[in-house]
């Protein structure tokens, strides 16, 4: 129980943005189904109506069980926790507000499951279709932070449903839509199913936009808790990220509105599949922040100890890189097992106590050496990526062929991470890595550099071998995955202004991740279109902007890790 405690927060945002995506997909499936699909099908011969009620089906089959295995997942960790830290039977914890709600968004979104099989949407079954939807929205803003509010609730309540329903009109019916773009049918189709939908995410975004007026006035209040407060940084990021989203989707707009109307259906068609493929990547780490708020007080319950303008442009003012790096014997942990060590061996005590426990429920003690410490790591990394962003796009020129061997340079980022990253646990610690593995933080990182291993060794595979096979997508999806673990990361520092002072540095680490990611795979999507007469492909144009835009943002991250500083 001790171990799953200690885990707690961070698997909680995990599952907690794995039910919201995957929510928001069946919500927005069945609402897709309702408004684009269905009216579309009617109009269709048998055979393509057949395939829209298919890919529609298939859609909310699959984000379905996603809802029902993240959600109840989530049931069960909340209801575990909950029963650990109070010592309460679980039938106690069966009441609290959460669970309602939990178990509430199962049975609808079960029911919506049953109902959604293949066949006649029209009258009576249309109907209890959107009033299901609407309702498993409602169970779900139940257990949010709208209802724990002591005053305004009421608005809260209405600006959390109305974004919810929003980012399902839109975000939720992306799969649907990659589905009807992939399908086997004339362009046309495609087409008149992309116009359709296209309204249907403009009603959502304008949802959205409602929610966040709400949001604003209960949560946030004013400008200084955008860079003052945890919520608030976490809050203007997701906003960013959703400013990338809104200019794919204006892409998209573009593509379906416009060039469709004078281009033929090869010019455009894959062009928008691209597009739609990093909405919905993008999307998951939008849903990855989203999760990530609920871990923590909304801005305007801390006025107090707040991080002025002044704190956070110092924080972010260049300095000289550090390039030497303190003794481990002088960090804080190691520095308070020696005395504790000293005190021991002059006590002659028959038990040794330990400067610090991964998930003992303690902090464990900084000095002026750690900061020294993480700042040398921050930089360290921050000039191997600088060589990897210098090397890619040297690459991408295609003048020097020595440089396609640059993903070797992440082994390097990725043996020091490990090295260096928790210096009281394994290797440099004297905590076996089993049980430093209890502090979120500690895995978190570890995960970190798995994840570097990965796509550095696939990526130079690909290099070698050419771009083709499912290699080539794991290094843009580990950035993806790399950016949602930033963006979701914490840390266990004491003074709350420090802790917001070290995530501003993260969030827009994660964020460049993200879309450095998908830029990526607009490349590799984009990557051979036609052919010329000696054989050699020809690149779409958004494949050779896109890859000078990912070495463009590693260049960008590794700026931002080397001028990183904690004090």
């Amino acid at each position: 129980m001790e171990l799953f405690l200690d885990l707690y927060g961070f698997l909680s945002v995990v599952l907690k943005a794995g039910a919201l995506a995957s929510r928001s997909a069946l919500v927005g499936g069945v609402l897709t189904l309702l408004l684009v699909t269905a009216p579309v099908a009617r109009l269709l011969p048998a055979h393509q109506a057949e395939v829209a009620s298919r890919i529609t089906f298939r859609a909310v089959r699959v984000s379905g069980w996603a809802t029902l295995g993240f959600t109840g997942l989530s049931l069960a960790l909340g209801l575990l926790a909950l029963s650990g830290a109070m010592d309460l039977p679980i039938s106690s914890a069966l009441g609290a507000q959460f669970v309602v709600s939990g178990f509430a968004v199962l049975g609808a979104a079960l029911l919506l499951m049953l109902l959604v099989p293949r066949g006649d949407f029209g009258g009576g079954r249309g109907w209890a279709l959107l009033a299901l939807s609407l309702l498993l929205l409602a169970a779900a803003v139940g257990g949010s932070h709208a209802m724990a509010r002591p005053e305004g609730r009421g608005y809260l309540v209405l600006s959390t449903y109305l974004h919810q329903l929003g980012a399902a009109l839109w975000l939720g019916g992306l799969p649907v839509l990659l589905l009807a773009l992939r399908a086997d049918w004339p362009a046309a189709v495609a087409q008149t199913i992309g116009r359709r939908y296209s309204r249907q995410a403009a009603v959502g975004v304008g949802l959205i936009l409602l929610g966040l007026l709400g949001y604003w006035r209960g949560y946030i209040v004013a400008p200084d808790a955008l860079y003052g407060t945890a919520y608030g940084a976490m809050a203007a990021t997701k906003g960013f990220l959703t400013l990338f989203l809104l200019g794919l989707g204006l892409a998209n707009w573009v593509l379906l509105h416009r060039l469709s109307r004078a281009g033929a259906p090869e010019a455009w068609l894959p062009r928008l599949r691209r597009f739609v493929e990093c909405e919905v990547i993008a999307g998951l780490a939008v849903f990855g922040i989203a999760a990530s708020l609920t871990s923590v007080p909304p801005s305007v319950d801390l006025p107090d100890d707040r991080a002025t303008w002044a704190e956070v442009t110092e924080r972010f003012t260049p300095t000289w890189p550090r390039l030497q790096s303190p003794d481990r014997q002088d960090l804080g942990i190691p520095d308070l097992q020696a005395r504790l060590d000293a005190e021991w061996r002059e006590r002659q005590e028959s038990a040794r106590p330990q400067a610090f426990i991964p998930g003992e429920g303690f902090l464990p003690p900084r000095n002026a050496f750690d900061m020294a410490w993480s700042e040398y790591n921050h930089h360290m990394a921050g000039f191997v990526v600088l060589l990897v962003g210098i090397a890619a796009l040297l690459d991408r020129s295609g003048r020097f062929p020595w440089a396609r061997h640059w993903p070797l340079l992440y082994l390097l980022l990725a043996l020091f991470l490990l090295i260096r990253s928790d210096p009281e646990s394994w290797p440099m610690g004297d905590i076996p890595l089993l049980e430093s593995l209890r502090d979120p933080e500690v895995l978190q990182h570890k995960l970190l550099s798995l994840l570097v291993v990965a796509f550095a060794v696939s990526e130079w595979m690909v290099r070698l071998r050419g771009r083709s096979g499912a290699a080539s997508y794991v290094f843009p999806l580990a950035m993806v995955v790399g950016g949602f673990l930033l963006l979701t990361h914490s840390h266990a520092i004491g003074n709350i202004k420090e802790a917001l002072l070290v995530e501003l540095s993260h969030l827009p680490l994660g964020a460049l991740a993200v879309i450095a990611g998908c830029a990526r795979w607009v490349e590799l999507r984009g990557g051979a279109v036609a052919a010329r007469a000696d054989g050699s492909v020809v690149p779409a144009r958004e494949a050779l902007w896109a890859g000078w835009v990912w070495p463009a943002c590693m260049i960008g991250i590794s700026m931002l890790l080397i001028f990183y500083r904690e004090a």
